[in-house]
């Protein structure tokens, strides 16, 4: 029994630092890209338009990238549910079991 609850421990520990990861990723994102955003306003000529695609273009192209690390990070628990790895880990143990060419 100890070591089931510390193999849930461990994975639990792991989730943690996933979403700390993330949590972290998403301040500095914050606030690297609220700077770059007043420098390139403070840059701007008398009549030249904020709403250009430089200004906004690492904010977009890094924020694909946070996108893809908050999926990464969320949605497995979400769409495979909680006790998936474990289920697909059976199933292929079973499947390899019955395997003709083995």
């Amino acid at each position: 029994m100890e070591n089931l609850d510390e193999i849930r421990y461990q994975e639990a520990l792991k989730r943690v630092k996933k979403v700390r990861g993330f949590y972290t990723h998403l301040v500095v994102f914050v606030v690297i890209n609220s700077m770059i955003l007043i420098a390139n306003y403070q840059e701007l000529e008398a009549n030249e338009s904020f709403f250009q695609f430089r200004m906004f273009s690492t904010f977009l192209f890094w924020g694909i990238g946070l996108l893809a690390h908050g999926l990464s990070v969320f949605l497995p628990s979400i769409v495979l549910g909680k006790d998936w790895e474990e289920k697909k880990i059976k199933e292929l143990m079973d499947k390899g079991k019955h395997n003709k060419w083995k």
